[in-house]
């Protein structure tokens, strides 16, 4: 099995045809410093992509650990680690919940820990579950079907007031009040292309590569996730959880996901977090981490024109003291 990092296929064990291209590929290898015998742990697996190169590289006498909310892309995971299945464990639940999960089949102190926090191809193109605006499908956007809250139900029962403020404070978007006012206006709204209609009708159908939707979908996928208190969860896990020495590497998409990292990486690495004015220290805090990233790592011009998918990734690494 290839272990060095410039044998790592991009495109990995591809399940039946769907062809899906993790963000950052080699990097995440480079940075997690992914070695043979280690242990890691894939903390949003996805469509198996990264793990598939990380277990590689892990080899021979790795082990990682692979945790997904989604039940399909858990299974396209699987098949595309199944020639590592002696050294892969997959598992159902939310990286908010690591550390239980991760104890709970024996992956305690791992030498790296991975989280990605983008959509997988799958998802987009194969879900059903409207995650994309190019496809006609149920206002859903739940990355776990049995979660209790929908798309639809937000877009259709709350508040003009509560959604403007959702499309602001979630999605960034400056149009938020008059999409928010149009929302209300046309409900009920029970598909992604009539919620994309009444957006376009709003922000206009113009050119680019940022459709006038995109803004709007988040937020809405934000909030049907609690993504935000999630990643928050999900990072202080992840410290706990990883070895000293060891490393957290993790992907962003949009501006507020980042910032949560960049805060908590940034908070965690000082002596020091006390606010502003006083003459003296008197938090007693003491850092958890390194910052390995002290510049955020973007995909290269080459990686954007071959997956421009990947181009909105953003990689901060830490490591833990």
């Amino acid at each position: 099995m290839p272990s060095s990092e410039g044998n790592i296929r991009p495109g990995g064990l591809l399940p039946e045809g769907l062809v899906h291209q993790p963000a950052l590929l080699h990097e995440v290898v480079r940075y997690l410093e992914v070695r043979p015998g280690g242990v890691y742990v894939d903390a949003t697996v996805g469509g198996g992509g990264h793990a598939s190169a990380m277990i590689q590289a892990a080899m021979p006498g790795g082990r990682l650990l692979g945790i997904d909310l989604d039940p399909d892309a858990r299974e396209h995971a699987l098949r595309r680690l199944r020639p590592f299945s002696g050294s892969v464990v997959l598992v159902s639940g939310s990286y908010a919940r690591m550390q239980e999960l991760s104890g709970s089949v024996g992956f305690e102190s791992p030498d790296g820990i991975l989280i990605d926090l983008g959509l997988s191809s799958a998802q987009l193109e194969d879900s059903g579950r409207g995650f994309s605006f190019q496809r006609d499908e149920p206002l859903d956007m739940r990355f776990d079907p049995a979660a209790p809250l929908t798309a639809a139900d937000v877009v259709n029962t709350y508040s003009y007031d509560d959604l403007a403020r959702i499309l602001f404070a979630y999605g960034e978007e400056p149009r938020a009040r008059a999409i928010a006012r149009a929302i209300v206006g046309h409900r009920p709204l029970n598909s992604t292309a009539e919620l994309a209609r009444v957006v376009a009708g709003v922000r206009g159908r113009r050119g680019g590569r940022i459709n006038p939707a995109t803004r709007t979908f988040q937020a809405l996928r934000v909030v049907v996730n609690s993504e935000l208190d999630n990643v928050a969860e999900g990072l202080r896990q992840a410290i706990a959880l990883v070895r000293p020495g060891g490393r957290i590497a993790v992907i962003a998409y949009h501006s507020l996901e980042d910032r949560i990292v960049k805060r908590t990486f940034g908070r965690e690495s000082k002596a020091c977090v006390c606010p502003p004015g006083p003459p003296m220290c008197t938090c007693e805090h003491v850092p958890s981490l390194r910052v390995i990233t002290r510049k955020v790592v973007t995909p290269s011009r080459q990686e954007v024109l071959e997956n421009p998918r990947s181009r909105s990734a953003r990689l901060r690494v830490a490591e833990k003291l």
